[in-house]
């Protein structure tokens, strides 16, 4: 018989990072049961559930029949379609809730976790259960260093990046002396396609990329992430280092990170801050 403390569901978008939360859970001696976002999973994860968007009493009802009281949300979701968005009465009801109190992204991700766990469910942090699954220590991961230089662009980086956080606007900014671009609702993939294009004759690299965790940041639902699209990104904008939180940024295929960013030349650098 198994214990109900270790079910969890696992809400999965889109990507890679479903997989490696699946599995380091799983490996944690979780009972994952998978539920797929239609239109937004990898068909490779062969869910254990499949929903739309605006399918949530449905899944909420399985949920409770399987006797699962923990759920976590990874994986990237893009545009939906209409027919996803379509609510069943649950959904209806949850959203005028969650539109009542929406000043931004932030407090929208407050107000989703509060509804789902009036429903009986407790919002857990996939972060928290498989801690492998970020940086867990400060320092540098990579055999690139920052300069005194970079060092300048690092403080800077992470200071823009708490008034865009406290303010709500992103989690992202690039700064090369001076403030290259910050992350709105565009996300971060495009906020760095930017930058590449901007920076296309740039002939030696400098400045720094850094997703900072926002102050306040509701980490159970709104989780950074990093990967090897990242690193590439970084090093085509001829950026010179990548900075990050500790324990509270995903990196997805962490060894593939490291290697990458090792044959580009650039660093990373996590921080406690």
């Amino acid at each position: 018989m198994k214990d109900n403390d270790k079910k969890i569901a696992v809400v999965a978008g889109a990507l890679d990072l479903p997989f490696l939360t699946r599995d380091a859970l799983r490996k944690n001696g979780w009972d994952v049961f998978v539920i797929g976002l239609k239109n937004f999973y990898d068909k490779r994860l062969n869910p254990d559930m499949v929903v739309r968007l605006g399918g949530g009493g449905t899944a909420i009802r399985e949920l409770k029949k399987r006797k699962i009281k923990k759920i976590t949300f990874v994986g990237a979701l893009g545009h939906p379609n209409l027919s996803d968005l379509r609510p069943d009465l649950w959904t209806f009801f949850a959203l005028l809730r969650i539109l009542e109190h929406q000043r931004g992204y932030d407090s929208m991700a407050v107000a989703v976790t509060k509804v789902i766990e009036k429903s009986g469910l407790q919002v857990v942090a996939a972060q928290d259960l498989a801690p492998e699954l970020t940086f867990q220590k400060a320092g540098v991961l990579t055999r690139a260093k920052p300069t005194r230089t970079e060092k300048k662009n690092i403080e800077r980086a992470i200071e823009v990046s708490h008034t865009i956080g406290v303010a709500d606007i992103g989690a992202s900014v690039v700064v090369d002396k001076q403030v290259i671009a910050v992350e709105a609702a565009e996300g971060t993939a495009k906020m760095l396609e930017r930058v590449v294009n901007m920076r296309k004759s740039k002939k030696k690299s400098s400045g720094v990329f850094a997703k900072m965790t926002k102050p306040g940041q509701d980490l159970r639902i709104d989780i950074p992430a990093i990967g090897v699209d990242t690193v590439n990104a970084v090093a085509d904008a001829h950026l010179c280092g990548i900075v990050v939180n500790t324990k509270t940024c995903f990196v997805v295929n962490k060894a593939a990170v490291i290697r990458t960013a090792n044959e580009r030349g650039i660093f990373i650098m996590a921080i406690d801050e």
